[in-house]
C-alpha cells in the first residue's frame, strides 16, 4: 500500500517539474514575442572556480530602446570562454523589465526547460509507469 503513496509522490514531483519546465518554455515564449533584438558587446568576464579551473561568465554591454548602457551577466559558465572580449552577441531584452535578458542561442533561450524536463522525465516515466502498472 505504501507504494501506491511513494510512486505517486514521484509521479506529483515530476508533474511539477513538468509544469516548471512548461512555465520556463512560455516565459522564453512571451520574451522571444515581444522583446527586444540587439547586439551586446562581450566585456569582461566573471571568473569562478570550477571543478577543473576556472570557469568564464561573460559580462555584455548593450543599449536599450532609451539609449541608456544596461549590463548583463550571462548565467552560462564554460571554460574556455565561450565569447572572446570585443565579441557582438545577438541578446533578447523585455523593454519594460531590462534586467529580464537572454542570449539568443538554444542554451541561452531554453536551458531552464530543457534541464526541468530531463529531471521530470525519469520522475514521470517511474512514478507514471508504476500507477499505470497497478491500475490495470
Amino acid at each position: 500500500m505504501w507504494w501506491i503513496v511513494f510512486y505517486s509522490v514521484l509521479f506529483f514531483i515530476g508533474a511539477g517539474l513538468a509544469y516548471g519546465a512548461y512555465s520556463e518554455f512560455n516565459k522564453t515564449s512571451i520574451l522571444l514575442n515581444k522583446g527586444i533584438e540587439t547586439l551586446a558587446i562581450v566585456k569582461d568576464y566573471h571568473v569562478s572556480s570550477g571543478e577543473n579551473g576556472p570557469m568564464y561568465a561573460p559580462i555584455f554591454e548593450f543599449k536599450d530602446r532609451s539609449q541608456n548602457i544596461q549590463v548583463f551577466e550571462s548565467g552560462i559558465n564554460s571554460s574556455p570562454p565561450a565569447y572572446k572580449i570585443g565579441d557582438k552577441v545577438k541578446i533578447i531584452y523585455n523593454p519594460l523589465k531590462v534586467d529580464n535578458v537572454k542570449t539568443i542561442s538554444f542554451w541561452g533561450l531554453y536551458r531552464g526547460s530543457v534541464i526541468l524536463s530531463m529531471i521530470a522525465a525519469p520522475f514521470l516515466i517511474i512514478g507514471g509507469a508504476y500507477l499505470l502498472y497497478i491500475g490495470t
